[in-house]
């Protein structure tokens, strides 16, 4: 066997942590290999943020065209959509991206890139092709992909996940979407919106279920507004072919048993990719999921070895990967022993409107037994929102009445993934809520309510 090449590190996966780590490493005077198996960017440039969040934009175009005479335009015309079009400017928006990265990863002074599929053959020795790999520092940045769970009938019909999805450059007749999170709506929505039927199939009693059940029901509402129709009590989803495509067999308490589509998504989840790294050569310790063991700063059960993103189960979105890169950059560089405990739970969902999140739900800062005061202010007493003709959803917020500090909050509603932004603020600061309640805030905007909200708390 020749030698393997040797460097300071190896990171796996050009995704949202590893590049970054690459650049304070290499910057630091470390040299470094980055292996990718496939598309620079990872996830999020390529199948996941920027790909959809271009389609919603698109979307949101074609739903205020449709909605021109509430503002007094006149439009000639039915309002078309260019799926083709629609298609190219995603990709443009994602090639973009993707160069950019793998740009930045080969002209980095001290950085050698692998294209290929990285496999472990001992603790710190990997196998790249024909290439052999060798360093005291590895880093996982795998990623993940969708989830395709053994259901009836699903290996005898075609289906698409979100990766597919990215590549439907014609409107679907009837897009069934089987699965009613956070994926799953943003496309229900975006295609209704492009002119597709659209049927969202979810096994639970209510959407998102992780959120309350007020959440839940404004986001049904939103949809089912806009025509989407919303099968819940799904309790035994099953496939088959059918003439126009494929039939979704559902066992609900209300609606037909069946669904028949032009086109199936499955968005039930997402699984590591850590099942081919041959990770038992290393002895990294994997948990039932597939998501690599790690401790607060991301080690690993082997010394030497990280891992950061989607495969370490400790978050699923891409702050929350780059925050990762941080937490091992400050640890290794800085000094600094930051932790995954010290960040705060937040997300969105970009439906239109979209719900940003942080912290506990009302359900689990119930839970607690801590005594509550809560706020909440309908998007119809937003000025903003008014002014602008988008006025569902509402904002909400969950206080420890005896600390006086926020516990968690939602804004489902216009500009609510940007205005939640305070309130996460605050929360880091451990401050209490008081501070924003006093605080003059820029009108008009959708943030100068929250002081307002804040100010008419009760307890719970």
């Amino acid at each position: 066997m020749s030698a393997p090449q040797r460097f300071d590190a190896i990171i796996i996966g050009a995704g949202q942590a590893g590049p970054s780590l690459a650049g304070r490493l290499t910057a630091a005077g470390q040299s470094v290999a980055v292996v990718e198996r496939k598309d620079f960017g990872g996830t999020c440039v390529n199948t996941g943020c920027m790909p959809t969040k271009t389609l919603v934009a698109s979307a949101y175009a074609a739903h205020l065209a449709r909605r021109a005479e509430d503002y007094g335009v006149v439009l000639e015309g039915p309002v078309g959509v260019d799926m083709k079009r629609v298609w190219a400017r995603q990709q443009a928006v994602v090639k973009n991206a993707r160069g950019g990265v793998e740009t930045w990863l080969r002209g980095m002074t001290g950085c050698t890139v692998f294209q290929g599929h990285a496999r472990f053959e001992c603790a710190d020795t990997l196998r790249v092709g024909d290439d052999l790999l060798a360093a005291p520092k590895i880093f996982l940045n795998v990623g993940g992909r969708a989830n395709v769970p053994e259901m009836p009938g699903v290996d005898d019909v075609p289906y698409l996940t979100n990766v597919g999805m990215m590549q439907v450059d014609a409107l679907p007749e009837h897009l069934v979407i089987v699965g009613g999170s956070y994926i799953g709506l943003e496309f229900a929505q975006m295609f209704r919106r492009f002119g597709s039927q659209v049927t969202v199939v979810e096994m639970g009693p209510r959407l998102i279920g992780r959120e309350d059940p007020e959440i839940s029901d404004a986001i049904r509402e939103i949809l089912e507004a806009e025509g989407i129709t919303v099968r819940l009590n799904a309790e035994c989803i099953r496939f088959s072919p059918h003439d126009d495509g494929v039939c979704v067999h559902v066992t609900c308490k209300v609606g037909e048993p069946q669904v028949t589509g032009s086109h199936v998504l499955l968005a039930v989840g997402r699984r590591p990719n850590t099942d081919d790294l041959n990770l038992a050569a290393a002895g990294v310790q994997t948990d039932k999921r597939g998501y690599v063991v790690v401790d607060e700063q991301l080690r690993t059960n082997v010394p030497g070895i990280w891992a950061m993103g989607d495969c370490n189960g400790k978050g699923a979105f891409t702050h929350t990967a780059y925050n990762d890169f941080e937490i091992v950059a400050a640890n290794l560089l800085d000094d600094d022993p930051r932790k995954v405990s010290d960040r705060i739970a937040c997300y969105g969902l970009f439906i239109d409107p979209p719900l940003g999140r942080v912290g506990m739900t009302e359900a689990e800062a119930r839970a607690t037994g801590r005594p509550l005061l809560v706020g909440k202010r309908p998007m119809t007493r937003v000025g903003r929102a008014v002014e602008k003709g988008e006025t569902k959803g509402f904002m909400k917020v969950v206080v420890d009445a005896e600390t006086k500090q926020i516990l968690g909050a939602a804004i489902l509603g216009l500009n609510g993934d940007e205005a939640i932004h305070g309130m996460i603020d605050l929360m880091y600061a451990k401050a209490p809520y008081t501070v924003i309640s006093r605080a003059v805030h820029i009108h008009p905007t959708v943030s100068e309510l929250i002081p307002t909200m804040l100010q008419e708390l009760k307890p719970a």
